[in-house]
């Protein structure tokens, strides 16, 4: 204790803009901090303001035939209940305009909260520890914290969507029952989400609508509007959320506002945001945060994570929950905290934002800053702003805000939340899995027409590579000589083809993702996105194959009968769906384009090698290269039926009196089987393969791909975070 009293009062006596709570300084040396309800004429406050020792009387009231929980709470403070009782102007609404539908939010109180994930902490593996906090309806609640503390872990926790591999320890109680929120009950916007580029934002918010609601089509244009308006998206309903062409698409700010009301579509009573404000300047954060402070004023309830944030943007908060590796060091209200703050020995300086001061105090990375900067003076002399030690701080923090009538408050708030159960949350209605099926399919069909460059350049570089193959390989004639050459013709026409597939990866991938968002929060399942998958990819697989096949059988001049025509074009076509499936499987595992691109390079070329041409199959050694490659390779069944397509059933005059039938021409060149019907079989052989991949990929996507993805896009953040710092 002496240690911390010793480190207090230095950092108190170098704070020359701030005051200790001892001794008042005039009235000049004050914060600056906009009330909510003004945004004109800031509200100020000395750094030590008085507050009453007496704890904050509660009066929690359950309406027993309404849907929420209204608590009326007495400020311990006219400074408080200043801040607290403006709200933010309603601007004058034109004739026509929608008016905002009130919601009946939920209480969320959480007690004793502690998470526990295997290898995540250097040293613990307690992510969060002993949280306790409540969000009331109609409010704005904010988990603060520097990066690693443990807030999305929180957030995660309370919302119920943690890792099955993950603990958690405690009670979270939703209207004073222990119970996990039903669908439809509480919305949850990740802070990376995937959208759909290339559909407009009234397009991506209807088709988001059709996946998650019941009812007929018409019902759901209300409620699509009505999350338009909730996040002041009306002047880009109908832009193209990505751009097109020489258009731009919308800003980071409304992209992030589109996520949002994506969930907005099942007016939930509860939403969960983690990190709106990431990546956003300080003007788009300041929308977001007024379009969301509108939203709590309909009387949802909102928890959210927030990293930093400027001083309009603190003004706006309702409560906070201070996080510093797993420890609450403060919950409560937003000007209680800097009164904590200055009652611990660290107040706030003059002009600094709340959240920076905050973060100065508690985030460990500043020691190194300290170091750093040591020996090193400013204009003012020493740096008298960062020569506290960081673990010193945290733990006098923790320690006064348990001994303070903030934590008790708390307490009480929550035995009143606790004490008497409110009315359950209900489960609303899911959309079937057939308008699901059908919705995705449809939309990714849309998708399909407008993405030039994943789709229609596709379409026209095979037309290009197979008009390149046909005419190196055209007139060829029908003669003995010609066979070797037509081997090679068909060998390079299916290997190319199915090399340039690969193109295509970037777009799976996208597909991918947005599968793990929307599976995520319960808008579709692993079986309608695979099945929905494939009916969408069979028109345009249909497309290539029938354009590409046709230029290539006529300019070599294969037999021309429409019976072999049509079995090359749907060989073709089954050979294209067999490698998507393929292509589907790495880019599961993966979940990156390069070492994705790369892998499946490697397999091409691997699966070339075994498939007879470069050396009869009969002849390839056998350990490695005849068993299992040549049998796993779709080359291999691809170019045997469409030679046997070609040559079962045709002879080939050898001089004058004596002639060899076609499975003999092929001898010495291919391996194929002599029945008429071995060609069929092999077709058969590529569609249980592309089912059979196609059931791998259901397996990899429904035991793993959410996690990864989480896990991926969380170091990713945290990987930009510490470059940015």
């Amino acid at each position: 204790m002496e240690e911390i009293q010793s480190q207090s009062d230095n950092y108190r006596s170098s704070s020359s803009s701030a005051s200790s709570p001892a001794s008042r300084v005039p009235s000049s040396n004050f914060f600056y901090l906009r009330k909510p309800g003004s945004l004109r004429q800031p509200i100020s406050f000395e750094d030590s303001p008085e507050w009453d020792d007496t704890t904050t009387d509660i009066d929690v009231r359950v309406d027993e035939g309404g849907d929420s929980i209204n608590a009326a709470t007495t400020p311990a403070s006219p400074s408080l209940s200043k801040l607290n009782s403006g709200s933010l102007p309603s601007p004058h609404l034109p004739e026509g305009a929608i008016i905002p539908r009130k919601i009946a939010g939920a209480s969320v109180a959480w007690k004793d909260l502690t998470v526990t994930i295997k290898g995540k902490r250097k040293y613990s593996d307690k992510v969060i520890k002993s949280s306790t906090g409540y969000a009331l309806p109609g409010t704005l609640t904010v988990i603060m914290g520097p990066a690693k503390s443990g807030k999305s872990t929180l957030l995660r926790a309370i919302a119920g969507r943690l890792l099955p591999s993950d603990r958690m320890y405690g009670e979270v109680f939703v209207n004073g029952a222990k119970s996990q929120m039903p669908y439809g009950s509480y919305g949850y916007v990740d802070r990376e989400t995937t959208l759909i580029g290339s559909l407009t934002v009234r397009e991506f918010l209807y088709y988001s609508a059709l996946l998650q609601l019941p009812g007929f089509f018409c019902q759901k244009k209300s409620v699509v509007e009505d999350a338009i308006h909730a996040m002041s998206l009306g002047e880009h309903a109908n832009k193209l959320i990505g751009g097109h062409c020489y258009m731009k698409g919308l800003p980071s700010g409304e992209r992030r506002l589109v996520s949002i009301a994506r969930e907005l579509v099942m007016r939930p009573r509860i939403l969960f945001l983690d990190e709106p404000l990431y990546h956003l300047d300080s003007v788009s954060a300041l929308l977001m945060m007024v379009t969301l402070r509108r939203l709590a004023s309909t009387g949802c309830t909102l928890i959210l994570t927030i990293y930093q944030s400027s001083t309009e943007v603190f003004g706006l908060f309702d409560r906070i929950c201070l996080l510093s590796n797993g420890n609450t060091l403060f919950f409560g209200e937003t000007l209680a905290c800097l009164q904590h703050f200055s009652n611990a020995g660290f107040p706030c300086p003059i002009m600094q934002s709340p959240s920076d001061h905050f973060l100065r105090a508690i985030n460990t990375d500043f020691d190194r800053i300290i170091a750093m900067c040591k020996n090193w003076q400013d204009d003012n002399g020493d740096f008298s702003s960062v020569n506290m030690d960081t673990a010193v701080a945290i733990r006098t923090l923790e320690a006064t805000y348990k001994s303070s009538a903030d934590a008790a408050s708390v307490e009480t708030m929550i035995l009143k939340l606790t004490e008497k159960e409110g009315p359950a949350l209900k489960s609303k209605g899911k959309a079937s899995n057939a308008t699901r099926v059908a919705v995705l399919t449809w939309r990714s069909l849309l998708v399909v027409s407008r993405e030039w460059k994943y789709y229609w350049l596709h379409l026209i570089l095979y037309m290009l590579l197979t008009l390149c193959i046909g005419t190196v390989f055209s007139g060829l004639g029908h003669s003995l000589s010609s066979v070797v050459t037509r081997v090679a013709a068909i060998f390079v026409f299916v290997s190319f083809c199915s090399l340039l597939s690969i193109a295509r990866v970037p777009a799976l991938m996208k597909e991918i993702k947005i599968y793990a968002c929307e599976e995520s929060n319960q808008h579709s399942s692993t079986f309608v996105f695979l099945l929905a998958q494939l009916l969408s990819s069979i028109p345009f697989l249909f497309l290539i194959s029938i354009t590409s096949s046709l230029v290539f059988y006529f300019l070599v001049g294969l037999e021309d009968q429409f019976s072999l025509l049509m079995y090359f074009v749907l060989n073709f076509f089954v050979t294209l769906l067999l490698n998507e499936g393929i292509m589907l499987v790495v880019a599961t595992l993966w979940q990156d384009v390069f070492w994705s691109v790369l892998t499946l390079l490697c397999i091409h070329v691997v699966m070339m090698l075994s498939a007879g041409y470069f050396r009869i199959r009969s002849s390839l050694p056998g350990p490695l290269w005849m068993y299992p490659m040549s049998y796993i390779a779709f080359h291999t069944y691809s170019i045997q039926g469409l030679l046997e397509n070609e040559y079962l059933g045709n002879s080939f005059a050898v001089g004058q009196v004596r002639s060899i039938s076609g499975f003999q021409a092929l001898q010495s060149v291919y391996n194929i089987s002599p029945d008429i019907n071995s060609k069929w079989k092999n077709l058969l052989v590529l569609f249980l393969m592309a089912i059979g991949y196609r059931i791998f990929v259901f397996i990899l996507l429904f035991l793993f791909v959410g996690r990864k993805i989480s896990l991926k896009s969380f170091k990713c953040i945290n990987r930009d975070r510490t470059d940015t710092s």
